[in-house]
């Protein structure tokens, strides 16, 4: 079963914060800024979220893990918007 996390980081080096954008981009979805979407199981979190601990300043950087539940229960909709609208990322097959 996967469970959605929101991924956002505060991380002061642009090298550590582009280790971190181009590993979360692997594995989620891009919302804003520092912010993602992930839909893991929890063996997916804990390896990610081991990768993402190697790449930080544990003195100087932050990441957050957010659990909203299962992708299939209430983490479907529990994301609410101010503002311009939320629309949730379209995932797409590509063939090649």
């Amino acid at each position: 079963m996967k469970t959605r996390y929101i991924v956002t980081y505060d991380i002061s080096s642009d090298e550590r914060r582009t280790s971190v954008f181009k590993l979360l981009r692997g594995h989620g979805e891009h919302l804003q800024f520092s912010v993602f979407q992930c839909d893991l199981t929890e063996r997916a979190r804990v390896t990610l979220a081991a990768r993402m601990h190697a790449l930080i300043d544990l003195d100087e950087d932050q990441i957050l893990l957010i659990n909203l539940g299962p992708t299939e229960g209430r983490a479907a909709s529990c994301i609410e918007a101010l503002g311009r609208r939320y629309m949730p990322p379209e995932r797409t097959v590509i063939v090649i």
